[in-house]
């Protein structure tokens, strides 16, 4: 097998990381976030299907090599890069090339990912992130079936093998899509899973479905499903829910577990309070923030700020 992908890229970035989403690893601070083309599932629904479905990587992707990557990122002044918008397990050899070049600079490295990865392969490739977001696409076989042309139980035992055997920051996401995977007994078997098998600390985001790909007649996720999901994952014992793709203050502030007090708030990606002590502790009543934390919050705010990667000839 050859990857044909390898040192090209659809596009950078640098995002919030918060758009990841991830809300307990180095807060405020920018990303540089890249992918190629290709995706390892089919799903009717996918948000960036111009990217994964892309069959013309030659002429629409730059060339960017590994270490170009990082001293781009390292430039630019961002603290970690993200491997994302498509599935980097289709690109495993480049990610991984990519974050042994960014631990040389002291960066961390990203997945955002489906967690639809084999056994075999997934040592290594989780083994060269720091932090990983799974999305999480339903509870059902059905609907792994049906809409991504895949399997749920795969995807579970990658979650539970990464919190198990790994000391990479988890957090998952779920597009939660109206007369699909929104119902009450839905929602609460998902979070019940991740309860019982991530731990209650695990942060877990609803996010807003949009129409796009070949579900353009679904419509929109309303705010008031993703708060009623919230409220449900809430009430099976997760610690950490927020609601995403929508301005919804309070679901994406990040609060005490044993206080309630607001530790970061939040406004989209603006970050309004910041409530932590240097060792990542409530300042109120001094209970541990389970997550990867800095001193003081970054400051990049909402900017989304495509570049260029320097040339490969120069590194």
């Amino acid at each position: 097998m050859v990857l044909h992908t390898y040192g090209r890229s659809m596009g950078f970035c640098v995002d919030p990381i918060e758009k990841k989403p991830l809300h307990h690893f180095l807060p405020g601070t920018p990303v540089l976030s890249f992918g190629t083309a290709g995706c390892n599932l089919g799903c009717k629904f996918c948000q960036n299907w111009d990217i994964s479905k892309s069959q013309e990587v030659a002429r629409r992707s730059s060339v960017a090599t590994p270490r170009g990557v990082a001293h781009t990122a390292a430039d630019l002044g961002c603290r970690s890069v993200a491997f994302t918008y498509n599935d980097p397990v289709v690109w495993a050899e480049y990610a991984i090339d990519t974050a042994t070049e960014c631990r040389r600079l002291g960066l961390k490295t990203v997945a955002v990912t489906a967690g639809y990865i084999t056994e075999q392969a997934r040592g290594e490739f989780f083994g060269a992130m720091d932090a990983v977001n799974v999305d999480l696409k339903a509870f059902s076989q059905h609907f792994y079936e049906k809409l991504c042309f895949a399997d749920l139980a795969p995807v579970l035992d990658t979650l539970a093998w990464i919190k198990r055997e790994t000391d990479v920051w988890l957090e998952v996401t779920t597009l939660v899509i109206p007369g699909q995977n929104d119902t009450n007994e839905e929602l609460m078997a998902l979070s019940d899973w991740c309860a019982r098998h991530l731990g209650p600390d695990t942060p877990l985001h609803f996010s807003a479905f949009h129409p796009d790909f070949k579900m353009k007649d679904t419509p929109a996720t309303p705010p008031s499903t993703l708060r009623r999901a919230r409220r449900i994952a809430r009430a099976a014992g997760l610690r950490h829910v927020y609601t995403g793709n929508v301005h919804d203050v309070q679901g994406d502030t990040t609060r005490c577990a044993e206080c309630g007090d607001a530790l970061i708030e939040r406004d989209w990606y603006e970050i309004l309070r910041w409530s932590l002590t240097e060792a990542g502790e409530c300042a109120r009543c001094g209970a541990v923030l389970p997550g990867v934390f800095e001193s003081q919050p970054g400051t990049w705010g909402r900017r989304r700020q495509p570049v260029q990667i320097a040339n490969p000839s120069m590194m």
